[in-house]
């Protein structure tokens, strides 16, 4: 995309964000607006993610943080870092995008993308989330739905493999996964600028009404709970 046609994009979003805000707020919009069309000169960063992660940064100021985007910790870049009082948030905005040499095997590649992301980010801060839109349904490994030490070691092994299919340099640890949490998952409505914030396990519940009814997606998308309680 054109440098031109993303600053466009950018700044039609930025504004509409910042529509009816406190100055603060409009200010930190339009801050990092600015640092993501810097990022974009340097082919950093695309419009379909950027946009989201501006939505999902709103919805946080508005929540008392201060944010920035595509920090780097430890090498990894985060898409969002936000800090309030001594604690942070790590936000890592997913599209749901499958790269063409994942093709054949999207479902697979999804998972262990959503499962290597909880897993590598979550310790990074107090507490991780996701982003999504509402026309990707994201699937959340059931064992990180309970807490780390109701975590089986098949379970764990199992998270392991499958993000050691696409992620093994460096591969993750089963201690890594034991520990890893997520604390929230964001739906972000890029076209109405809204945010809808829910637990993980809810957000599973949600997109189940989606995938139960095709049997071959019922294991690898839900716990027996789930399963068994629907019937």
């Amino acid at each position: 995309m054109a440098s031109q046609d993303f600053e466009r994009d950018i700044n039609r979003i930025v504004d509409k964000l910042c529509e009816g805000e406190e100055i603060y707020v409009s200010k930190e919009i339009k801050r990092l607006g600015e640092s993501l069309i810097s990022l974009h000169k340097r082919n950093l960063v695309k419009i379909n993610h950027s946009v989201m992660e501006l939505v999902c940064a709103k919805h946080l100021i508005l929540d008392g943080y201060y944010v920035e985007v595509e920090k780097i910790l430890n090498k990894l870049s985060c898409d969002i870092y936000a800090r309030k009082g001594l604690g942070a948030l790590i936000v890592e905005v997913e599209t749901g995008y499958i790269p063409p040499e994942h093709a054949l095997r999207p479902l697979t590649y999804l998972r262990a993308r959503i499962a290597s992301k909880i897993t590598r980010y979550s310790g990074y801060a107090e507490k991780f989330g996701l982003a999504v839109p509402p026309h990707y349904a994201m699937i959340i490994p059931p064992a990180f739905l309970k807490p780390p030490r109701d975590r089986m070691k098949e379970e764990i092994a199992d998270i392991k493999a499958l993000c050691d299919l696409y992620y093994s340099n460096p591969p993750v640890s089963f201690e890594e996964i034991r520990n890893a949490r997520i604390h929230t998952v964001y739906i972000l409505d890029v076209e109405g600028g809204a945010v809808k914030e829910t637990e993980p396990s809810t957000y599973m519940e949600m997109v189940s009404h989606m995938f139960y009814e095709i049997k071959d997606l019922k294991t690898l998308a839900f716990p027996k709970s789930l399963r068994t309680s629907r019937g």
